[in-house]
């Protein structure tokens, strides 16, 4: 297995959204999980907890994040945040087992199946193969067959666990 020092990876989506992705376990600084989510409209980052709202904050000056998730973030945030904190991951650890826990005791199925964990675990050796072409862009397998096309977002989600 070939890798630098820091490896990134783009994905182009179907919908033409863009990932990316950067792997970086080999450079000496503080733990980071460096995410950042950006649209057309605004984006966010974790580190140095800031986001920025077209329309909404001052042109060209970011706002203190927080100030917008106390307002916005997500009801499951507010009611499991703070428990959620020490689970890993920034607590998203907490959120995903949490998940599947109350998706099994309702014997339902899970927010994330068999077809997330194998699309997720594809992007390294897909990334990998990449490196070894010298960059060339890979084919993402689309393990659903095209059912994600029609796949409906999981409602039972919402706020109730």
């Amino acid at each position: 297995f070939k890798q630098g020092d820091v490896i990134t990876t783009t994905i182009d989506t179907a919908r033409g959204e863009t990932i990316i992705i950067t792997h970086d376990c080999n450079l000496p600084r503080p733990y980071s999980l460096g995410f950042r989510v950006q649209g057309a409209n605004g984006l966010w980052e974790v580190d140095g907890n800031r986001i920025y709202i077209e329309g909404k904050s001052e042109p060209h000056k970011w706002d203190v994040a927080n100030d917008w998730l106390d307002k916005y973030d997500h009801p499951l945030w507010k009611k499991y945040g703070e428990y959620a904190a020490g689970a890993g991951h920034g607590g998203m650890d907490f959120f995903v087992l949490h998940a599947f826990v109350e998706s099994a005791k309702a014997n339902i199925a899970p927010p994330l199946d068999a077809y997330d964990a194998a699309a997720w675990s594809a992007v390294t050796p897909l990334s990998e193969a990449s490196i070894h072409q010298k960059g060339e862009p890979q084919n993402f397998p689309d393990f659903t067959r095209g059912l994600w096309i029609k796949r409906e977002p999981y409602s039972w989600i919402k706020d109730a666990y």
